[in-house]
């Protein structure tokens, strides 16, 4: 367990996801640092066009922010270790606010890639930090729900300040946004101080969890317990990146009038989306007790969803098809968010929950940054339909990888357990069911499987024994 300053009874013995201490303070936390990252990330891109600068530019100034973001995240676990949540929390919503002021100088290369660097320093760091502690907060019994609510303050957020952003720079300017931003920020890092101070709980040694029963079995290699659903959640935000930054641009292309009015709309429609279908996600996993239910709907989903942009922007479809398309990206990615999550602390053990938050964190944030940049060449090329098609592409093969993953077998991976081990466990299944099936006839028909089984040729050496003959309570049988 995580060091805490609360007694772990107090945990334990919660009997919902609100009666944990310090979950309401990381929701609002959460919800303010996203806020942050939520005003710019449609405006910087947008500024950088506005400013003179290319498609290209306006893609790497999303791809700087998030490799940025996940070099941080691949130390931040060994941060959260050496001095806890609160400080790391505090230090990231910090730096995530501040450098947007930076912004103010200008639209030049250096300045867009320099500052944007620093905010997905504190960005990478957020996001492994607030994702695990919604594990440390609440009891496995919650997680689903935990991990879902969690989407919520993050969509409601992003539904409203993603707007928000592009609205503010139409009626007052860029600067301002840079502002609002930095000062949202700086709130967020205020409320952290209300967690708990935890620390995350020490990497357990294999031989301290390893079964009894399977013992000298061999501990299976992190990045095969989490390379599908890292597959899967990389696929949709590498599109997510596309539609954050771009979008807006391909609406007031489509349609000039109502473009600029129904970019912001959209957005926050995928955003609202997300929220929704990620909560009810985490809410069918805590149902079944495990995740993976609704992985292959949603990617076939956002398969769907962004085909349909790419068509409604080479055609010049009417804009109103694109909140249709945008309901279902945005619900899907909602869901694979969750499923992909719950999935990592699922398959590592409960003291590893850091980790599979980094793993999760760097997944999404390296899709998304790679996204930006390689679908903002392609937009360059082959305009922006060309970037969304490219994205559908991407999470048809991510889908493809979830379903190889589930024709191989539904199989509860753990640290101790492997596919190969499960597939060498499929021939002793078969024959349990087999011998289980085989005992229920001999209850039911005792006659013919009787006769049944004196059919078997003789072993050597054996003597058959003669069948009884029927009696007639037998035969009445």
């Amino acid at each position: 367990m995580a060091t805490r300053d609360l007694p772990s009874a107090s945990l334990d013995d919660a009997t919902s996801v609100w009666e944990c201490p310090g979950f309401v303070a990381t929701l609002i936390a959460v919800a303010g640092a996203f806020g942050s990252y939520a005003l710019l990330l449609p405006v910087i891109p947008k500024a950088v066009v506005d400013g003179g600068g290319s498609s290209s530019l306006a893609g790497a100034s999303t791809g700087a922010f998030m490799l940025a973001t996940v070099l941080t995240q691949m130390v931040t676990p060994k941060m959260l270790r050496a001095v806890g949540y609160n400080p790391v929390m505090v230090g990231s919503a910090f730096m995530l606010g501040v450098p947007a002021l930076g912004h103010l100088l200008g639209m030049d290369p250096w300045i867009v890639l320099l500052f944007s660097a620093l905010r997905g320093m504190g960005f990478g760091a957020l996001t492994v930090a607030q994702s695990a502690l919604s594990a440390e907060l609440v009891p496995v019994k919650f997680l689903g729900k935990s991990t879902g609510l969690l989407g919520i303050s993050i969509g409601l957020s992003q539904m409203f300040f993603l707007p928000v952003g592009l609205s503010v720079s139409r009626e007052w300017g860029y600067s301002w946004v840079y502002i609002i931003a930095a000062g949202v920020a700086l709130v967020a890092a205020l409320m952290c101080a209300a967690i708990p101070r935890l620390r995350p709980a020490p990497v357990v040694e294999t031989s301290q969890y390893e079964y009894p029963e399977e013992q000298g079995t061999p501990v299976t290699a992190t990045w095969k317990l989490i390379t599908v659903p890292a597959l899967a959640v990389t696929s949709l935000s590498m599109t997510f990146g596309a539609v954050s930054s771009f979008l807006p641009l391909a609406v007031e292309e489509v349609d000039p009038v109502l473009g600029p009015a129904i970019a912001g709309i959209i957005l926050a429609i995928v955003s609202g989306a997300m929220m929704v279908f990620r909560y009810v996600s985490g809410w069918i996993a805590d149902r079944k007790g495990m995740p993976g239910a609704t992985m292959i709907p949603a990617q076939i989903a956002a398969f769907v969803g962004t085909a349909l942009m790419a068509a409604v922007i080479e055609w010049s479809w009417s804009v109103w098809f694109l909140v249709v398309a945008g309901i279902l990206f945005g619900g899907a990615f909602g869901m694979v968010q969750n499923e992909s999550l719950l999935s990592m602390f699922f398959r590592l053990p409960r003291s590893r929950v850091s980790d599979a938050s980094t793993y999760w964190n760097m997944s999404y944030d390296a899709g998304t940054g790679i996204g930006s940049t390689l679908l903002g060449a392609v937009a360059g090329v082959f305009f922006y339909s060309g970037a969304f098609a490219a994205g559908s592409i991407f999470i048809a093969g991510g889908l493809l990888m979830t379903v190889a993953d589930h024709v191989i077998g539904r199989h509860r991976i753990t640290e101790h357990s492997n596919m190969r081990a499960r597939l060498r466990q499929v021939p002793v299944a078969r024959q349990a069911v087999y011998q289980a099936r085989r005992v229920r006839r001999v209850a039911t028909r005792p006659v013919e499987v009787t006769k049944l089984v004196m059919r078997r040729p003789p072993r050597p050496g054996w003597k058959r024994r003669e069948e009884p003959p029927a009696t007639d309570q037998s035969a009445g049988s």
